[in-house]
């Protein structure tokens, strides 16, 4: 029977509910030791560092949860316990709510299996995006096999806390109102502790990022996220006098064909052709292919022959042989090959508001004449794509489903037609159809002579990894492998197209990954999971080669236009790597931590004013911890807070 000494069988379900979300926490945990035990820490102080780690925001996360039901029974009047009223709320809510958790708990493990890392700001953009990620969940997993493995787990749960008599003696005991209100501070406390003192980043105590990670719970990890999805710079991160930032960026960007424009806090200059050439009026085709590692490649070293087309393409082009990606996702890749910029912390520039009117690459095709078009299988709403690429002067060319432009953005759209594709999936039409569009596109833009600059953004090179049937000897749908190998197919059948046609003398292929196809790692910063191909096709035979310069997506434009004898206005931070005066350096990051490499040399700096020094060992993709130089961590601060300066004063128009 009740008696005030203890706490009610009211709470019962409650202290039932809590214990099996917490072991549950620990089993998946253990889950995913299992899954990366040979990067994973698991000496015996470590391992349980993390599993304790792990069950302190374990508890955040479930006080959060459960403080409504604290709330509810409080309110609650006594007389009316195990009435139809409450049994019908506690059971209905009770379901719900562990149907979600079950649902978590499961997305969690193919979180991990994508991304290697528990719920972070990717999977905030998927919640907004959920045409495309049902979608995609839809055609890589067996959906009803999955929604029917849930709601039987469910089912066993529930039948569990009734076992225990959970349901039984919260419906047939009274609480006094002391205990209520225990119960009910005991509560808020915990929730106001874990609002106020703790962060997410309280997580990150080992220096083995899987066990950080691990540490972590899901759900708490999703929420901070979504809170901090933007970082200001000025409160998170280091930082030096503005003055002493640019002055030792300008330093790095200055040439002998260059003029800065302003004395100020500007990178603004004006580039110009020193040579006696004559500048060429090629068209240019950028084809930014989804998660193209360069570990895919023959050339680096791959034995499955995945990428043929593109290996030989490596020993006839402009090829980048040791250039990195600036981020971990898509917008980081549009971002730094439409902007030339080193990635700013928190959202991409892509996804951020107030991002028309910036300087871009398209700036310099048009101010020459050239016709900007950006083309998507998908829809173009997706990661912000139509407002960033429409905002910033290009046409867009995308597979919208009734999804529109803002009054503010004036651009032309086109729907790419169902009559135009062959194939599709979650993320939008397979690669040969995308190509054909631009070589479409291509077509009408030399029949009413207009040189063109055409960006390809490609879908096919991710999960689930579905293409036409019969493209290639991988079934569609089985593998990353398969992906890689259509992907390689496309290209090669795009460029036999566009052989026949009476433009192709006349453009330069840009062709170069937005990121990896992974990024994570034991180290804070995986290094190797950055490194990425670039080709430069169609110029001149001459000048094709290999460059072994360390270098990154920034690079790349200054580049091609200082091949192509060009004088323009720069507000990029990338330059040419051919110039003599180019410094071999490479700016790479995720969403909170930001690092400068030279050489096997690697600075970051990261959010709460931390900072750390490495030296990259390439052969096991390790790092070992140096002592701060000084100089080293200032140049990298400078790279990373003129440019957050920059956009965030609307500086990069």
């Amino acid at each position: 029977m009740f008696t005030t000494n203890k706490l009610s069988k009211r709470y019962s379900l409650l202290i039932t509910f809590v214990l099996w979300f917490l072991i549950t926490s620990q089993i998946v945990r253990i889950i995913f030791f299992a899954w990366q035990y040979n990067e994973a820490s698991l000496n015996v102080f470590t391992f349980l560092g993390t599993l304790l780690t792990g069950l302190f925001f374990d508890v955040g996360t479930i006080s959060f949860i459960v403080f409504p039901s604290i709330v509810y029974y409080f309110l609650f009047p006594n007389k009316w316990i195990g009435s139809w009223i409450d049994k019908i709320i506690v059971w209905f809510f009770t379901t719900l709510v562990t149907f979600i958790l079950v649902f978590t708990f499961f997305a969690e493990i193919t979180f991990w299996d994508e991304f290697k890392t528990q719920f972070n700001f990717i999977a905030v953009d998927y919640l907004i995006y959920t045409h495309e990620v049902v979608k995609n969940i839809q055609q890589s997993y067996p959906l009803p096999l999955l929604i029917i493995g849930v709601s039987l787990t469910v089912f066993l749960v529930l039948f569990l806390f009734h076992k225990r008599n959970a349901f039984k003696n919260t419906f047939s005991h009274p609480v006094t109102l002391k205990q209520k209100g225990i119960v009910l501070v005991s509560g808020l406390i915990s929730c106001l502790f874990f609002t106020l003192f703790i962060t997410n980043n309280h997580a990150e105590w080992s220096t083995n990022r899987y066990n950080a990670e691990i540490s972590k719970s899901g759900i708490y990890s999703f929420f901070s996220a979504l809170r901090n999805n933007q970082l200001v710079y000025n409160e998170f991160y280091t930082t030096i006098n503005e003055k002493e930032a640019f002055s030792i960026v300008r330093n790095k960007l200055e040439e002998n064909n260059t003029k800065f424009q302003s004395n100020g806090l500007s990178i603004h200059r004006k580039v110009f052709n020193t040579s006696n050439s004559v500048p060429l009026k090629k068209n240019v085709v950028i084809i930014l292919v989804e998660s193209l590692s360069a570990s895919f490649m023959k050339e680096f070293g791959n034995e499955k022959n995945i990428t043929p087309f593109l290996d030989s393409l490596a020993q006839k082009s402009i090829f980048f042989n040791n250039l990195y990606a600036t981020g971990t996702r898509t917008v980081r890749g549009m971002e730094a090959m439409s902007l030339c910029i080193p990635p700013t912390p928190g959202q991409s520039i892509i996804k951020r508001p107030e991002n028309q009117n910036l300087f871009t690459v398209s700036n310099v095709f048009n101010s020459k004449g050239y016709n900007s078009n950006f083309f998507y299988g998908g829809d173009g709403y997706f990661d912000n794509m139509n407002a960033f690429f429409g905002g910033n002067g290009f046409t867009i060319y995308d597979r919208g489903r009734g999804s529109v432009l803002s009054d503010e953005i004036k651009t032309t759209r086109n729907n790419i037609d169902d009559s135009e594709v062959t194939f599709e999936n979650a993320w939008g039409i397979c690669d040969e159809d995308i190509y054909s569009k631009m070589i479409k596109v291509a077509d009408q833009q030399y029949k009413n002579k207009i040189p063109f600059f055409n960006f390809v953004m490609t879908t096919s090179n991710h999960r689930p990894y579905t293409y036409p049937n019969n493209a290639i000897d991988i079934p569609s749908g089985t593998s990353r492998e398969g992906a890689v190998k259509y992907t390689d197919y496309a290209i090669r059948k795009m460029f036999q197209k566009a052989k026949n046609k009476p433009w192709y003398k006349n453009t330069v292929f840009v062709i170069i990954a937005d990121h990896c196809a992974s990024s994570a790692g034991k180290d804070e910063i995986d290094v190797a999971n950055y490194h990425i191909p670039a080709f430069i096709v169609n110029l001149p035979k001459e000048i094709n080669q290999k460059v072994e310069k360390q270098c990154s997506q920034i690079d790349v434009f200054p580049t091609l236009f200082s091949i192509m004898n060009w004088s323009y206005d720069s507000n990029f931070f990338g330059k040419n790597v051919f110039s003599p005066s180019f410094e071999e350096r490479a700016l790479i990051g995720t969403y909170r931590k930001l690092a400068l490499m030279k050489d096997k040399k690697v600075m970051i700096v990261s959010d709460q004013k931390k900072q750390s020094f490495y030296t990259w060992n390439k052969t096991n993709n390790s790092l070992k911890p140096l002592p701060i130089d000084k100089s080293f961590l200032k140049e990298t601060i400078s790279w990373y807070q003129t440019a957050d300066y920059l956009f965030t004063n609307k500086l990069l128009e």
